[in-house]
């Protein structure tokens, strides 16, 4: 086969990987489509064409899923179309090197000419993946293991975490691709047997970890505020009103608003609104948690949430730890970058990575802003003492930035799989979607339609107790993913033979 339709093959099936997040019950296709570039790594001629066939997948890959971000630059930004699909476009390329280097060294080593080389295609996949999630802040969305929110493979989630799905996905990919390229020959067969063996042990073993705590009712307020009428001065103050009005109306044990629900800080409000809020929260018995920014030009500023609870004199304060690169902070040497665009951005301060709970009832509800919930391990870091560990999550975010695409269910699975991980609830109130209440199994119980200005109420049951994956992560990250990763390859050389078939 020509090496340019081998390219062509490689960037067709990154694509295809790319659709495997855009809808439920698809883990199947990405499994086939990490096949596609095992077959054709393991039969290309140079560690360099390796290099480039993973750099070209996973080009593709990332910008299939992340291409709404020209929605954000363009439309809401305002840079010419052109370059702001080629700031996407490089985004993706860059991210891509990490797999064009582990393609490269998985044929450079001799890795794929092992027996058991499946195992190494995994392992190298699985630290592509970590170098992305973790270098340069990170940047994990649509890792790969998302794609198995449903499946044969969810059950690996409270073991190992959504790139230990990964792990185990490219295992099977690899090794199906090895077991037709054999036929009949057993021997090629043997690392698919296995990677399937252990899904069936992982499905067989129990795997409920964590016990039912108590009930709370909650409702969550989805305001769909277009992104280019939230700070405008003609429609900021219905949107304030609309919230208003449903704070105040609020029953139940807790009422939760989206991310900058209130896009201002206190002191800039209308004159008694804050006020007046509180003042109606202390006199009903339902809690609030609110999106809304803090500080001062002096104390710095944060992306925060702030928890009310009738009785309780002193309000929660969360304040966001991991920030979004060019939206709440700016890297070193990108200043003229934002300055192209007709944002309101600036430099938030981080909050703390362990943060406490706001406590509802007894239920400890962990928020988290945004796409922080795309960090597992940091999640994790709040798991570290089991008599404080949260038992619920609770996600506030807006993504209205990206318009009406698939962003907003892609980042509906990654909740989904941060429940698995830790088997508790999560609840996401959202500005335009996707506003829902997640039970401990991943399953959504309670969704709003997007792009609806609605309140969501439904019941939360809360979880205590730790996954394996809630305990080893909160004491040491990814680092075991990647030490463990390192081991394969470290060994490989003493352990499996050459492959015969």
């Amino acid at each position: 086969m020509p090496f340019a339709v081998e390219l062509l093959a490689a960037a067709l099936a990154g694509w295809g990987h790319a659709q495997s997040f855009a809808a439920d019950n698809r883990w199947w296709l990405q499994l086939a489509m990490v096949a596609v570039l095992a077959g054709l790594v393991h039969r290309t001629a140079s560690a360099r064409r390796a290099g480039l066939l993973g750099w070209v997948y996973s080009t593709a890959w990332v910008v299939g899923s992340t291409w709404w971000l020209y929605i954000s630059m363009h439309e809401y930004g305002g840079l010419p179309g052109w370059l702001a699909a080629l700031a996407v476009f490089l985004l993706g390329a860059f991210l891509s090197l990490y797999l064009g280097v582990a393609m490269w060294w998985h044929v450079r080593s001799g890795a794929r000419e092992r027996l058991w080389s499946p195992v190494l295609f995994a392992a190298v996949w699985l630290l592509a993946e970590l170098a992305r999630g973790v270098l340069f802040t990170g940047f994990p969305w649509a890792a790969s293991g998302y794609a198995h929110v449903e499946g044969p493979l969810t059950s690996l989630a409270p073991w190992w975490g959504v790139y230990g799905i990964g792990f185990v996905a490219a295992w099977i990919g690899a090794a199906g691709a090895k077991a037709l390229a054999a036929g009949a020959h057993p021997r090629g067969w043997a690392p698919l047997l296995g990677a399937l063996g252990l899904c069936v042990v992982a499905a067989a073993v129990p795997h409920e970890f964590t016990d039912p705590t108590g009930r709370l009712t909650v409702t969550l307020l989805q305001g769909n505020v277009p992104q280019d009428e939230k700070f405008s001065a003609e429609h900021l103050p219905q949107a304030l009103e609309w919230y208003a009005a449903q704070l105040d109306a609020a029953s139940g044990d807790l009422v939760i608003t989206p991310e900058t629900a209130i896009p201002l800080l206190p002191h800039q409000l209308p004159e008694g609104y804050w006020e007046a809020r509180r003042q109606k929260m202390a006199q009903g018995q339902t809690a609030w948690l609110v999106g809304m920014p803090l500080g001062s030009f002096e104390s710095g500023y944060t992306n925060s949430a702030v928890g009310l609870a009738p009785g309780v004199p002193l309000d929660y304060r969360y304040d966001k730890y991991h920030l979004v690169p060019f939206g709440e902070f700016i890297p070193w040497g990108f200043r003229w970058f934002v300055e192209m665009m007709n944002m309101p951005l600036g430099d938030f301060d981080r909050g703390p990575l362990d943060a406490p709970s706001f406590v509802v009832r007894g239920e400890r509800l962990a928020p988290n802003i945004c796409y922080e919930d795309l960090f597992g391990e940091e999640l994790a870091a709040r798991f570290s003492d089991a008599k404080v560990a949260p038992t619920v999550f609770a996600n506030i975010s807006n993504i209205a930035w990206f318009g009406n695409t698939v962003a907003l269910h892609q980042h509906l699975q990654i909740s989904r799989m941060r429940a698995l991980e830790f088997q508790i609830p999560m609840v996401r109130a959202t500005n335009t979607g996707a506003t829902a209440i997640i039970d401990h199994t991943g399953r959504v119980t309670h969704q709003l339609p997007p792009y609806t200005r609605a309140a969501l109420t439904g019941p939360i049951q809360g979880r205590t107790g730790l996954t394996p994956y809630a305990w080893w992560a909160s004491r040491a990250g990814l680092l075991p993913l990647a030490a463990f990763a390192l081991l394969l390859l470290v060994a490989h050389q003493r352990i499996w033979p050459r492959r015969s078939e």
